[in-house]
């Protein structure tokens, strides 16, 4: 399955920066992980499977995402490589634009968790929570990178807020749900408080695709970091990394699992978001 299939299923649009440093300088298991890149020889554990990601308050709105591969890597090569890895190099500092947007949902359907570094609310009333539009942004984030005449609609389990269905053109069906997430902010090392300008997050998703005559399963983990500017004005600078992982009923997981886990393959994509001219969310 052609890795831009992939990116489209999360609708969280992934989002990472890319610290770089040494570990001591951001506390934290999700920021250690990330200054560890490219070298992942298993994928994340992940505490949380119920509810939804949140995000800050200043994810709040629409966005225009230029997002350009800088990177692929086949960590297995020679003796596995996923379907449409080489095929994928054509995009390789070619930037594609789409929008996104991330809104205020219901708090009760959300994670009911607050990690220790990051403060809990206050007010014996929850406060609204902001999620991604995971609809919106699967539809946009497709039709950039596929053709709006390649993608027939996108929706979302009304059962299941993580579960995504992207119904292509051809018979071909890719589904797409979370088992599992987590979030930081980073605190640096002799700093009390936490950057409130800065937002790791991990998450762990099974995806199917589908077509008239095959089923190809495998696991996307995308560990993402952010870094929010306010002046002049509002932006957001990120690369998001993204490792995919063989399901056991693929013929070449047994390969996989012989060297620890790896994953097959891994993608760097450096994001720049911008407020869209629409009034805000």
């Amino acid at each position: 399955m052609n890795s831009l299939v992939r990116k489209i299923v999360t609708g969280t649009i992934a989002i990472a920066l890319w610290w770089g440093g040494s570990v001591s300088v951001l506390a934290g298991v999700l920021s250690d992980r990330i200054d560890r890149y490219p070298n992942w020889d298993r994928q994340s554990q992940l505490s949380q499977h119920d509810g939804e990601l949140t995000y800050p308050e200043w994810f709040r709105g629409r966005w225009i995402v230029t997002s350009t591969l800088l990177e692929q890597i086949a960590p297995l090569a020679p003796e596995v490589v996923t379907p449409g890895f080489e095929s994928n190099r054509q995009y390789i500092n070619k930037p594609i634009e789409f929008t996104v947007q991330f809104v205020p949902t219901n708090p009760t359907k959300v994670a009911k968790f607050a990690p220790l570094n990051l403060p809990r609310l206050k007010s014996s009333l929850p406060a609204p929570q902001i999620v991604a539009d995971r609809a919106f942004n699967g539809l946009s984030i497709a039709t950039a990178y596929l053709g709006a005449a390649n993608v027939k609609s996108v929706k979302i389990d009304p059962q299941n807020p993580t579960k995504q269905l992207t119904q292509l053109t051809q018979d071909r069906q890719l589904e797409s749900f979370v088992t599992g997430f987590d979030r930081e902010i980073p605190t640096p090392v002799g700093v009390a408080s936490p950057l409130e300008n800065r937002f790791i997050s991990t998450e762990l998703s099974q995806q199917v695709f589908r077509t008239s005559a095959t089923i190809y399963l495998n696991t996307v983990e995308t560990t993402t970091s952010y870094q929010f500017s306010a002046t002049p004005t509002p932006t957001i600078s990120a690369t998001q990394i993204s490792a995919i992982y063989l399901s056991p009923q693929d013929p070449d997981y047994l390969r996989s699992i012989a060297k620890l886990g790896y994953p097959v393959a891994l993608y760097k994509y450096q994001l720049d978001l911008v407020p869209a001219i629409e009034s805000p969310i």
